[in-house]
């Protein structure tokens, strides 16, 4: 059964009421295990280099579940996003699945019979803290596979120091984009506008664009519409006003990585992108002032931002349905959700943790992404399709803006392609 792809978060307080009256799941977690075990987890890296890797994140959970649970070892490798969904699908197709996966889709592994549901794994206490629409976006059939690991929203980040250099305020519209842009690039910024179109996250890059014509990845009731006139335009408009006046900076978008970009932000190169929680971060520790906005759009702000969740799941190949559900139950404990959402400055995922961030003034640089959140956007999740199409999206779509090239035809094979797959579902 399609579920309904734009999913609205809910505010705080309605969590809390709705705690209650959530996820009703059967917990596993306290039977006995079958002896020694190694479970293998893959593990997506939110990190912008090597001092601030997940890989560091991980390992030192992993040491703390391992001294709590005797008998159960846990192997931890980290991908890249441009790598991690693509390592993961490989891995299944080899006969060789880790236990656990924290990656970017499920549907497609869920309606294979390859996963374990949430109450097959997991306690109850820990189903039931999930934000519930979170919970609901997770579901493949009416059934938890998919359980939401971090959350985040995405704004226009500016760079403060280049736009009061230049004489600009923040922008509006797409005509301040543009405008903005040529007076950054006339006053000798690298990057007046760095546009991220190659293969490591094009997926959320795209989508942003998109929310801020008034298109979507799919259409009111949920079929995809990645053709559509409105998207059509949005990409003409970023080949012929962006990217064909010179205003992308010295690398084609269609190579230009999101890592890449960000890293360019945080050194001062760049006068806008559109951005996340965690580069906000780095970019003030490297004494960048940080502006942000809604992405413009044709008129004015885009009124729907993008969100985003990322996903862990557990797979039935090895049959550690037990140990598996003992390590999710320990991950998800508020220390370790709080931990990893301080680390990169993204929004946790359950009712508890997000009380704890919104009532700790800590977090206050972090309330202009929490305020976004009800109006947030996600991918179409649900679909057991999408994993294929996000990565249909991730080869193809830079082209999209290339010099000569046809915004349109690109678009057009894009949907072609993922209508197959969804008629292949």
């Amino acid at each position: 059964m399609d579920r309904a792809v734009q999913r609205r978060f809910v505010g705080l307080t309605a969590v809390v009421a709705a705690l209650g009256m959530t996820v009703t799941l059967s917990g596993c977690a306290s039977d006995d295990g079958g002896g020694d075990v190694t479970l293998r987890l893959v593990a997506a890296d939110y990190g912008t280099g090597a001092e601030n890797t997940s890989k560091k994140y991980w390992d030192d959970v992993a040491v703390k579940f391992e001294k709590a649970n005797p008998g159960i070892d846990v192997d931890v490798s980290v991908y890249s996003w441009k790598d991690v969904d693509r390592e993961v699908a490989e891995m299944v197709k080899a006969g060789k699945a880790p236990d656990i996966a924290q990656i970017g889709a499920f549907a497609d592994y869920a309606q294979a019979d390859k996963l374990y549901t949430a109450d097959e794994m997991i306690a109850i206490r820990t189903g039931s803290n999930f934000l519930p629409s979170l919970t609901y976006a997770g579901e493949v059939d009416g059934k938890l596979y998919g359980l939401p690991f971090v959350a985040s929203t995405r704004l226009l980040f500016y760079n403060k120091g280049l736009f009061d250099k230049a004489g600009l305020g923040a922008p509006q519209t797409r005509d301040d984009i543009r405008s903005d842009a040529a007076a950054l690039k006339k006053s000798g910024v690298t990057y007046p506008f760095a546009l991220p179109l190659g293969k490591e996250e094009s997926q959320a890059e795209t989508l942003m664009w998109l929310l801020s014509g008034g298109g979507g990845y799919t259409d009111e009731v949920g079929n995809y519409d990645i053709d559509s006139p409105a998207n059509v335009a949005t990409f003409q408009w970023l080949q012929n006003d962006l990217v064909g006046k010179g205003l992308t900076g010295p690398v084609a978008p269609k190579e230009l990585d999101r890592a890449k970009a960000f890293d360019a932000f945080t050194k001062g190169e760049v006068g806008m992108l559109n951005g996340h929680p965690t580069l906000m971060q780095e970019a003030e520790k490297k004494g960048i002032e940080v502006g942000m906005v809604p992405l413009p759009g044709i008129d004015g702000p885009t009124k729907g931002s993008m969100g985003v969740a990322d996903w862990m799941m557990g797979f039935k190949q090895n049959g550690h349905r037990v140990e598996i559900g003992k390590f999710l139950d320990f991950a998800y404990k508020d220390e370790n959700v709080l931990a990893f959402a301080d680390q990169y400055d993204l929004l946790p995922v359950t009712s508890s943790a997000s009380l704890a961030m919104e009532a700790d003034s800590r977090h206050e640089p972090l309330h202009e992404f929490l305020a976004a959140l009800p109006n947030s956007q996600l991918y179409p999740f649900g679909k057991t399709s999408w994993a294929q199409v996000s990565e249909s999206i991730k080869e193809k779509i830079g082209s999209a803006v290339e010099p000569g090239a046809s915004p349109e035809s690109v678009l057009v094979q894009i949907a072609s392609q993922a209508r197959q797959a969804e008629s292949a579902e």
